[in-house]
Formats: structure tokens, C-alpha cells, sequence
């Protein structure tokens, strides 16, 4: 099982960091190692002073597929839920700044944090799902797939492309406007149109 995450996905977000809005995916990576389920704490790593969350909808591939037309991609997935995607921005920023990989930035142990599963036919339109993230009672981010600028089915295309998807793999889809720091004593709180999906602690 791998972790597919797509950057630059919103393009307020994008904006927000100064970044460019992309024509194409901006595709990363994580291993299976940074999944953090059951609602588990987030242990702060040492070795960052700026950890930001990211809150994203995930996409679970149900089948295994390479080379996937756009108008086929919508059947490569069953289910949806919410992940945040760890980013220690320190870090990325450094690397960005010498055109090195993000990888010690986003893939480190425990940076995705993933909640359970619902169908997506239980949303009567994919392109109009509410999403936001909680920090401390403070609604920090809120998104809604419309505003995608790559759709899931042009992801699952884009990626298949290069990667063979496997069923069970994740695919983080982008996250909205509203990144910002945690710390230590942080209660993190994802909700998917209303339905609390996830809820944990910093320590």
C-alpha cells in the first residue's frame, strides 16, 4: 500500500504560500509508515519547530490499474475520507529554496493521519462536499471539492500514468486555504459535511 498526495490543489493554498498555481498535478509521496489511524495522537517530532496540518479528502483505490482513461478513473474508487497531511514547513522550506525533494518534509512517521471510510455514493454530488478542520475549538480550514482544480478522475488518470495503482492505496487530493502550526496540547478535529471524521491530540 502507498501513499499518492497531490500539492497545490486548491488554489487559494497555493496562493497562501506564495507558490505558483500548477497546470499539471504536483505529485509527492508517502510511505506506510506515516499512516496514523483509530484516531491515535500525533506525536510532535523533534526535529521541526513548525509543523503545519493540511486537511484533505482521501480517496481509497478499490482496484489496481495503470494507464486509466479520465472517464473510466471514477470506478478505480469506492470510498472517501479525511486525512491531514503533516508538512514541517521549516524543512520543506529550506529544501525548496535548493530545489531538493520534499520528502523529510512529508513523509515522516505518523504525518498522515487518516480516518475511516464512507462510500461515496452516500453524497449525492462528489463535486459539492464540505469539509473543515477544528484546532482547539477554532475552525482553522474549510473546503469544498468544487473548488478542485484537478478533479479525482483527472488525479487517478495523471497518476496511473506513471504509478500503477494497487487497490487499498491512498490518494490525498489537495487541501484548502488555512494551513497553520500545531503544538504541543492541539486537539485536531476533521469533519465531512458535518460528520466528525476525525479527532486527536498533539503530544
Amino acid at each position: 500500500m502507498k501513499i499518492i498526495a497531490i500539492g497545490r490543489n486548491y488554489a487559494e493554498h497555493a496562493k497562501e504560500l506564495n507558490n505558483p498555481v500548477p497546470t499539471v498535478p504536483v505529485i509527492f509521496m508517502k510511505p506506510d509508515t506515516a499512516i496514523l489511524k483509530d484516531n491515535k495522537p500525533f506525536y510532535h517530532p523533534d526535529f521541526s519547530e513548525d509543523i503545519h496540518h493540511e486537511i484533505e479528502i482521501v480517496l481509497k483505490v478499490s482496484k489496481e490499474g495503470k494507464h486509466i482513461g479520465e472517464k473510466f478513473a471514477g470506478s478505480y474508487y469506492e470510498e472517501i475520507g479525511l486525512g491531514i497531511d503533516f508538512t514541517a514547513r521549516d524543512i520543506q522550506n529550506r529544501h525548496k529554496e535548493k530545489g531538493l525533494p520534499w520528502e523529510l518534509a512529508k513523509a515522516f512517521d505518523g504525518s498522515a493521519p487518516i480516518s475511516a471510510f464512507v462510500p461515496k455514493t452516500k453524497f449525492a454530488n462528489i463535486y459539492d462536499i464540505n469539509f473543515k478542520l477544528d484546532v482547539s475549538g477554532e475552525t482553522r480550514q474549510e473546503g469544498n471539492t468544487g473548488n478542485l482544480l484537478f478533479s479525482f478522475e483527472s488525479i487517478i488518470a495523471f497518476v496511473s500514468k506513471y504509478v500503477t495503482l494497487k487497490k487499498g492505496d491512498l490518494i490525498f487530493t489537495g487541501t484548502p486555504a488555512g494551513v497553520s502550526k500545531v503544538k504541543v496540547g492541539d486537539r485536531l478535529e476533521g469533519y465531512l459535511e458535518g460528520e466528525k471524521m476525525l479527532d486527536f491530540y498533539v503530544k
